[in-house]
Order: structure tokens, then sequence, then C-alpha cells
């Protein structure tokens, strides 16, 4: 009998579920001074992969609040090398590294310690100045491009409102649990209980969202908050890459008609489309996850036209 191998052995449980490494790097930048870290433009800068959905998160709030000419940014290679991590280098829609020329982000990692021996992951937020990295936590990022870098942004977005931050909290840690982070505890699954259990989840999550946006045209109203955009990263990259190669295929996002409509409100925000790559987001998943794709054909398809029109301007004033 032929042993599973894991894609991430080390975050994988005896049961075959996957158990998510925690991050390791969770300093904050603040705008009152308290921290080593204070807010200033163009001390930080934003390593991303324009794949991963925790980065793009970083990159949409980055985007939304004007912080582009304040907080630098450099994307990575899709194509990961799980020997050394995420590489910078020359080519389509990724560049080599213009702060600190290093080839591949463990070079960052090891900056901050020479014996880390976890994954490298992205997004990392990194100080020019102490040349260190302030946090790799993308939960952190982007709490503190919205409460901390507000006085540089030049947008009036305000994606963590006070009166609904509880609500909010609350509903992050659902999406995050059962669909975020459930599509990747279905597709790295290496038993079927723990693959049933992750992709029941996903969908019991997704059917509910979709009675909750049956009516309110964000999760919370009339205007987009963070955890629409934790969403947003996630339905975005699910009919091309988590229904078929995560397995969550009971059903795609274009069955469901509230899911898919936000879906394509929420691309057609200025701004944010300019943030979605699926050459890069395929050619990731297919390509580096072996042990799913081992033949590393990328699929040609789906097509979907996220820029169709998407008749949710009924449900509330348009952002």
């Amino acid at each position: 009998m032929s042993t599973v191998q894991a894609q991430f052995p080390g975050e994988q449980h005896h049961d075959g579920s996957f158990v998510r490494q925690q991050d390791a790097f969770r300093d904050w930048v603040r705008a009152d001074g308290s921290t080593p870290y204070p807010v200033a433009a163009g001390r930080y800068h934003l390593y991303v992969s324009l794949a991963c959905p925790w980065a793009h998160r970083t990159i949409i709030v980055r985007e939304l609040l004007g912080l582009q000419s304040v907080v630098g940014m450099t994307v990575v290679n899709p194509i990961r090398d799980d020997e050394h991590g995420w590489e910078f280098g020359e080519g389509a829609g990724f560049s080599p590294d213009p702060i600190n020329g290093f080839r591949y982000l463990r070079e960052a990692y090891d900056a901050n310690d020479p014996h880390y021996r976890g994954r490298i992951t992205v997004p990392v937020l990194w100080d020019t100045q102490s040349e260190r990295i302030v946090s790799n936590s993308d939960d952190d990022i982007m709490r503190m491009f919205e409460t901390e870098f507000t006085a540089l942004s030049n947008r009036a977005y305000d994606l963590y409102p006070a009166p609904f931050r509880d609500e909010i909290d609350r509903l992050n840690e659902r999406i995050y649990t059962t669909v975020n982070d459930g599509v990747y505890r279905a597709g790295f699954a290496t038993s079927q209980a723990a693959y049933e259990r992750a992709a029941y989840g996903v969908f019991d999550t997704l059917d509910a969202l979709e009675a909750r946006l049956a009516d309110s045209r964000y999760l919370f109203g009339a205007l987009p908050v963070e955890t629409d955009w934790r969403l947003f990263v996630t339905l975005v990259r699910f009919d091309a890459v988590y229904f078929g190669h995560f397995k969550c295929n009971l059903r795609r996002i274009a069955d469901y008609p509230n899911l898919f409509g936000y879906l394509r409100d929420l691309y057609q925000i200025p701004g944010v489309a300019q943030t979605v790559d699926f050459d890069h987001i395929k050619r990731h998943y297919y390509y580096t996850h072996d042990d799913i794709n081992p033949t590393r054909i990328v699929p040609i398809g789906p097509l979907q036209d996220l820029g169709a029109p998407h008749g949710r301007e009924r449900l509330s004033r348009s952002v």
C-alpha cells in the first residue's frame, strides 16, 4: 500500500487533517509611536504573491486606501519552490526585490530569525530602517493599514467601522475557519473523513452567506468592510481552483445567484480587478501542488465574465 505524501508534512495531523502553522512574526506599526515601528511614508515594504489569497487581502486594502505611494510592494514568482520558498525574479507580473536584493523570501525570514524552520509565507511587511520583518500575519497587516495608516490614506473607506467591530470579528472567524482555511483543509486532507468534514463545512457557510446576501448588498449593509474582502479572495479563486483542485465541488460560486452577483460587484469596485491575476493564481496552485496535481497541467477554464452586470445596486446605494 502506497504512503500518502502530504503537501506540507509538518502541518498534517495524524488523522489526515491539515492544521495550518501559526504566523511567526507579529509586531505592529503604531501611529502613536508605542512600538519600534512608527507610521511613516516610504519606510515599509510589502512582499506578496498575486496567487496567494492571504497576500491578496493586503494588496486590496493597500489599493482601496490609496497607500500605494506610502507602502511599497514587490510581487514574487507564482511558481513556488518548496525547497527554497517564494522566489523573486524577472517574469510576467513579478520582479526582482528592489529593497534588499533578496533572491528568495527566505532571506527575509533568516534576517529575523536564523533558526526559523517553519514554512515561508506571504505576505510579509518589511521595515526598511531596521531591516526586519514587522509582520507576516495578513490579519494584522490589513488591520494596520485600516487603523494605523489613516493619516496617510487618501481614501474615505472605513473598512473596520466602530459600530460593527465585534460582529466583524465574529464573522471573520467563521469565514476564516470554514471557508478561507476550509478550502485548504479540504484540499490538503489526507483522509476521507478529514476531507469531508472540511468540505461540508465550506458549503454550510457558503449557504448561510448566500441567504444573508439576499437582502443586503454587502455583508454589513450598504458598503463593503474588511470581512467582504476576506471573503472575496476565496470566492474569486473558488471556481478556478478550489472547486476542482481542492475537491470543493458540491456547488460552484456561479451556482449561487447572490454570492456570484456579490463577487462581480466587489470585483468591479475601482482598483480591485487589477489586483486579480488568474494566470498567477492557476499556475501557482496547479503547478506548485504536485502532490495533488502531479502532471502540473494547468486547466484552461473556467471562463467567467466578472465584469458582467451584477444587479446588486437595488439592495443599497452604489459604492
